[in-house]
């Protein structure tokens, strides 16, 4: 059985640097020689060599190609190490772990909990624990597992210079929340790392969405708050305080409510998950239908044909393609994915986002492929899964936000 910390500790030399990246890159997930060389940058005889080191020590396997693509698949040889991810949301935690010998589409995908941001630091911590627990004992079938890595996606900026949170702190979070440091001491792990949840939809759309190694990859999260992940030649764009993709601070109307980011007339007081429930009630007021209390309610009232839940929907869809033109002309993306609890009205939102989205973009920058995720409510447990690996390329070992 592989103990695959052995092979994750600091890397000297070419040679040792090149094959570590190629661990990481079978452990994120199993792939062909000529995948394995797209995704490292390492040419396709450096990753043969490599493979067949690794295959001839026991390390990986190559297997037939169950999904009828050309060459064998690389894969891990039976491990006890286990990646996990954790989403924490406004209202909810969600937590994914796998087996890093098997596929991202064995993972278990664990417990969710109603309690999130919104709830406290000191609720959501034993909650993130148990759900930890527990997803780990199964896809290790009760035995004696090892985590090697923890991601976890949050809906906050988070500095790629410290792993802590960008100021403004915005709310619920506080300036002095050590997240990283909690959860370390609460797992009794060595290593927790951090990143917006945008962010990490991209990067797990980019990675298990799509087997194409798109440029330019563009994931917009629509829940309580809105935001976007940029993924550009497979790296993720964080800006230099972690504040790209910021679109829902972008201002839609100078004239427009309070954000609570303290602006005013952002995009997320527009098509946030708030915002729009309040726009149902308040169409409603006075009549004798009761009152959506959540976002899911006005689009399951949509789907029943409500006709106000249904405009309220569709208009949100056009306000987010306006807003999303914007970044097709200065990304000119290959494909922009909507994620976030809006998710759920795909099919209500899209059509309406298209049609804006060609109208205010230029010609030609508005070519990109627009669909739902691919993942679901776990993209962004997913990218923070992903995360967590991808943390021991940095510079030889894993790093954890800073305590």
């Amino acid at each position: 059985m592989v103990q695959l910390r052995d092979h994750l500790g600091p890397a000297v030399g070419v040679k040792q640097i090149n094959r570590k990246r190629v661990l990481l890159a079978v452990m994120i997930k199993a792939d062909t020689q000529a995948g394995l060389s797209r995704r490292t940058s390492l040419s396709g005889a450096t990753i043969s060599g490599i493979v067949r080191e690794m295959i001839d020590e026991g390390t990986l396997l190559a297997e037939r190609n169950e999904n009828g693509g050309r060459g064998s698949l690389v894969r891990l040889c039976r491990t006890s190490s286990v990646a996990v991810g954790v989403h924490i949301g406004f209202n909810h935690t969600r937590v994914v772990a796998r087996r890093l010998d098997q596929g991202f589409d064995d993972l278990h995908p664990g417990a969710s909990s109603e309690s999130g941001a919104n709830s406290g630091l000191e609720r959501v911590l034993p909650d993130i624990r148990r759900m930890v627990d527990e997803a780990v004992r199964h896809v290790s079938g009760g035995r004696e597992s090892d985590i090697v890595s923890l991601g976890v996606a949050v809906p906050r900026m988070i500095d790629p210079r410290t792993g802590g949170f960008t100021a403004p702190v915005l709310p619920p979070w506080h300036a002095n929340d050590d997240l990283a440091r909690r959860l370390r001491e609460s797992l009794g792990l060595t290593t927790v790392v951090l990143d917006n949840d945008a962010n990490l939809g991209a990067l797990a759309e980019q990675t298990f969405g799509t087997d194409e190694g798109l440029e330019t990859v563009v994931y917009v999260k629509v829940s309580t708050g809105v935001g976007a992940g940029l993924i550009i030649g497979n790296n993720m764009v964080r800006g230099h305080r972690g504040m790209a993709g910021e679109i829902g601070h972008s201002v839609v109307d100078p004239r427009g409510a309070v954000c609570r980011c303290g602006g005013r007339g952002c995009l997320e007081t527009v098509i946030g998950a708030d915002s729009l429930l309040r726009q149902v009630r308040d169409a409603l007021t006075g009549s004798s239908v009761d009152l959506p209390d959540s976002l899911r309610s006005v689009i399951d009232r949509a789907h029943a044909n409500d006709v106000v839940c249904v405009r309220v929907l569709e208009d949100a869809g056009r306000q987010l393609g306006q807003a999303l033109a914007q970044v097709c002309n200065m990304l000119n993306p290959n494909l922009i994915v909507l994620g976030g609890r809006l998710e759920a009205a795909s099919d209500l939102v899209l059509g309406p986002c298209r049609e804006s989205l060609v109208r205010y973009s230029l010609r030609g920058a508005a070519d990109a492929v627009l669909r739902k995720s691919s993942l679901g409510q776990l993209t962004e447990a997913h990218g923070a899964l992903v995360l967590g690996l991808r943390s021991y390329d940095r510079d030889g070992e894993a790093q954890a936000a800073p305590a």
